[in-house]
């Protein structure tokens, strides 16, 4: 499942073709992704202007001048490219692809807009999303009501971290892949995080210290940002909109090193244990 820097990659790199540009055109090419389009899905976007693309969590928030914002969720296997021809391409970003390659077989949506420029959502297994939500309501949206603060915002700070970690008995792993704790966080940068924070992903959430909260933070937010700059990490389906490849899996510290040697030079060996289903990574010896 692409996590908040391989979402955030995925809209910087569109943002160009879509942000402040009308959609001239759009086609949906079957009747549903994982639920099915909303009534009138193309109509209702054809003729729109994007004043504003944003991402919150996981999902790409497309506001519109009609007062409705088109919801993107990736799922496990969407992406986004965009087509244009050379000239356009060199002038609205480097994630396009300089010529049109068609529609392809599990191109499911197609918009194009004034750019000019065409963006194709692809989703092979279709667990993605789309949907169309009014803009003011979006806030309480079954989607969005209960997802927790934005890591890279500055609203997430030690503070806040600790009173939402406050009392809880679940591994602080766990927690902060809680989407009502923290919103956008997966497998792979919890685990990169709390490496660079030096917390054992064992530990109960409730126990951590006020030193330890106040290195976790910055983690967090660096390994984010770290991961952004690096077109997020590519391990199975995520691609930038240009079809390339994100590279923040060469930079792993413990993720998928299993027996490896600790990259802190501690003399320790990464190990993987299994939390909640999920692969969990980390060095004995540097994470207390």
């Amino acid at each position: 499942m692409p996590e908040l820097p391989e979402v955030e990659t995925v809209r910087l790199g569109i943002a160009p073709a879509l942000e402040g540009r009308t959609i001239t055109h759009a086609e949906t090419r079957r009747g549903d992704l994982r639920r099915p389009f909303p009534r009138d899905f193309a109509a209702r976007l054809k003729g729109r202007k994007v004043t504003r693309l944003r991402r919150r969590a996981k999902y790409i928030l497309a506001d519109l001048d009609s007062g409705e914002t088109l919801v993107i969720h990736l799922g496990m296997s969407g992406r986004m490219t965009v087509q244009a021809d050379g000239r356009t391409a060199r002038k609205i970003g480097t994630y396009v692809h300089e010529t049109a390659d068609g529609i392809g077989k599990h191109d499911h949506v197609v918009l194009e807009t004034d750019a000019p420029a065409r963006i194709l959502f692809n989703d092979h297994r279709r667990f993605g999303l789309m949907d169309l939500v009014a803009t003011d309501r979006l806030e309480d949206d079954k989607l969005f009501k209960d997802i927790g603060i934005e890591p890279l915002s500055p609203g997430f700070n030690a503070k806040h971290l600790a009173a939402a970690l406050a009392g809880k008995k679940t591994p602080i792993k766990s927690a902060l892949l809680d989407q009502r704790v923290v919103a956008g966080l997966g497998n792979i940068y919890v685990s990169e995080a709390l490496f660079r924070g030096h917390v054992s992903p064992k530990r109960l959430a409730g126990s951590l210290k006020p030193d330890e909260i106040a290195r976790l933070v910055p983690a967090i937010k660096t390994v984010l940002k770290d991961a952004i700059r690096a077109g997020g990490s590519s391990l199975r389906d995520h691609a930038r909109p240009d079809g390339e490849l994100g590279m923040f899996q060469h930079r792993f510290l413990v993720y998928d090193r299993e027996g490896q040697p600790c990259k802190l030079g501690c003399r320790g060996t990464v190990k993987r244990i299994i939390q909640a289903g999920r692969s969990t990574f980390y060095c004995p010896k540097c994470q207390k």
